[in-house]
């Protein structure tokens, strides 16, 4: 019997060995993507906050242009959300935390619109899917984000706002802040409402040239922006990803390293019984046959 309990300790410690060895190999390959889609996100901000800057400067010029990205509906009746998740899962909270932030912000919003959601991952199209609003999707991107896969999203959301079949559209992703960290960030897209000019610019009164005028580079830059904000929020979420997933990885591992010596302990304990047990039955025979 007890020779039946330590071969079953041995089994389930192998067992958790196997998963161990698992959940540190998606640790390290998770770390390795981590620093790419890193440096990615990082190396996208200032083009995203001088795209910003620029599109600041413009609107500040008061300049009458009037162009259907900037054209509030007096009336929001259906309100799209882009909400960036994974396409996999074993990265902890980092879908739930998006999910979750993204449906609170639907009930919280008094208008009580129609919601209209474009999943970008199949983590969120699975979970809209069965919930209904599930305008649309775009699935296994991969790991390497491309300009041209946001492109494609923004051009679908444009058209989409144009025709207002959407009244407002808002992102939902997860802003990357470390490995540990990563902050569930919902933004305004469309209608654009430009950014307001840095203190910088406006202690100085920076004065600019623009060529061709003002007017022509703010139609340009309008589908431009929305093109860069999606794309600087798939980096952000892609980066945050890989920080889950390898601080979750690391977690199970350790996780699963303290079974191991939590089973060790008890068969152990189950072996040293067996030998104590097998030693009164020899020294009890013993007894037995001097008497």
């Amino acid at each position: 019997m007890a020779g039946a309990g330590v071969r079953e300790f041995k089994r389930r410690i192998r067992s958790v060995q196997s998963t161990q060895k698992i959940t540190k190999a998606m640790k390290m390959v998770a770390a390795a993507k981590l620093r790419r889609a890193q440096e990615a996100a990082e190396d996208s901000r200032p083009y995203t906050e001088t795209l910003q800057g620029t599109l600041a400067r413009l609107a500040g010029l008061s300049v009458d242009v009037e162009h259907p990205l900037l054209k509030k509906r007096a009336e929001v009746s259906k309100v799209g959300y882009i909400v960036v998740t994974a396409d996999r899962g074993l990265c902890g909270g980092y879908n739930t935390n998006i999910i979750r932030a993204c449906t609170d912000h639907i009930a919280a919003d008094e208008r009580n619109p129609a919601k209209g959601i474009i999943a970008v991952g199949r983590k969120a199209r699975d979970f809209f899917r069965k919930r209904g609003g599930l305008e649309a999707e775009f699935v296994n991107l991969g790991d390497k984000i491309s300009y041209a896969d946001a492109r494609e999203i923004a051009q679908y959301v444009i058209n989409a706002y144009e025709n207002e079949e959407f009244d407002e559209i808002n992102i939902v992703y997860a802003k990357f802040i470390n490995a540990l960290r990563q902050v569930p960030t919902i933004v305004k897209l469309l209608p654009i409402e430009p950014p307001e000019a840095s203190a910088s610019e406006e202690k100085f009164n920076v004065e600019y040239i623009y060529e061709p005028s003002a007017e022509e580079i703010l139609v340009t830059l309008l589908p431009r922006y929305v093109g860069s904000q999606i794309y600087h929020a798939m980096l952000e979420g892609k980066a945050s990803e890989h920080g889950a997933r390898m601080t979750a990885m690391g977690n199970a591992s350790d996780n699963a390293g303290e079974i191991i010596d939590s089973l060790t302990l008890k068969m152990n304990k189950v072996r040293q019984a067996a030998i104590t047990d097998e030693i009164l039955d020899i020294v009890g025979g013993a007894e037995a046959l001097k008497k």
